[in-house]
């Protein structure tokens, strides 16, 4: 059997007459978009209209919450308590999913954005306000989180689907962690790394960390680009591509569950 893997767009960023993201001509080349909740970023109609674009290229929906934190993008801890986390998660969870249901869509999944995913990936208070937010709203949502995190770790305990997320855009440490945005590096534009990156990353469940290291993961479901890189329609398309070509299907991460 051919290798599958869901490759996965934060979306839906713009806010009012400011745009980011390109996302009617990414749209094609993904599986699962996870829509930003008015927080970080994106608005009602910027919300409502990403849904509506990702149903008709049958692209699946998660919510993608963050900090509300609209100026810094969402890339900024903001120090909230475990029970101001929860509430503002459900609260972004409520918003997309009322307007999903408007166009018969679904929730596929949730996945943390920014300073709020990276943070849950290591501190308990964060990922079990995320959790307890699925749990008190709809269990049935895909968690996404990174390889052997805290939040993939007390996802799975606590009953979750948790799908397990690499990015083929973002350099990593030899930990398995991000590097930060702020390092030069940080950031891969090139569309020929990024492709063989996909395919490495999905036949071999390898990556070469920014040191030089090489980074193992027991198991991947999704590979993420991001819409607000300046190529991201380019780096979609040649992984896509790459993808293809390797034999390798590209499918909705709920196939795996």
């Amino acid at each position: 059997m051919n290798p599958k893997i869901d490759v996965n767009c934060d979306l839906g960023e713009s806010y009012g007459h400011f745009r980011i993201g390109h996302d009617s001509e990414i749209m094609p080349y993904i599986t699962s978009a996870n829509i930003a909740c008015g927080f970080h970023g994106g608005d009602p109609a910027t919300m409502l209209h990403t849904v509506r674009l990702a149903k008709k290229s049958k692209v699946a929906v998660g919510a993608h919450p963050g900090f509300p934190d609209l100026m810094g993008f969402g890339r900024r801890d903001m120090g909230l308590s475990k029970e101001e986390l929860r509430s503002t998660v459900i609260y972004q969870l409520g918003a997309l999913e009322a307007l999903a249901e408007t166009e018969n869509m679904n929730l596929q999944h949730i996945k943390p954005h920014g300073a709020l995913y990276n943070i849950a990936a290591k501190k308990d208070e964060y990922a079990e306000a995320l959790i307890e937010a699925v749990l008190n709203t709809n269990s049935d949502l895909i968690m996404f989180a990174m390889p052997d995190s805290r939040l993939a770790e007390l996802g799975t305990e606590a009953g979750l689907k948790v799908a397990f997320e690499v990015f083929a855009d973002r350099a990593y440490n030899s930990d398995g962690s991000l590097v930060p945005r702020s390092r030069e590096g940080a950031i891969i534009s090139d569309t020929g790394i990024v492709a063989s990156r996909a395919v490495r990353i999905v036949k071999e469940r390898k990556v070469t960390a920014i040191d030089g290291q090489t980074v193992s993961f027991n198991r991947i479901h999704t590979i993420c680009v991001h819409g607000d890189t300046s190529n991201a329609v380019e780096l979609a398309k040649s992984i896509r591509k790459a993808l293809q070509t390797a034999n390798i299907q590209v499918l909705c991460v709920n196939s795996f569950f």
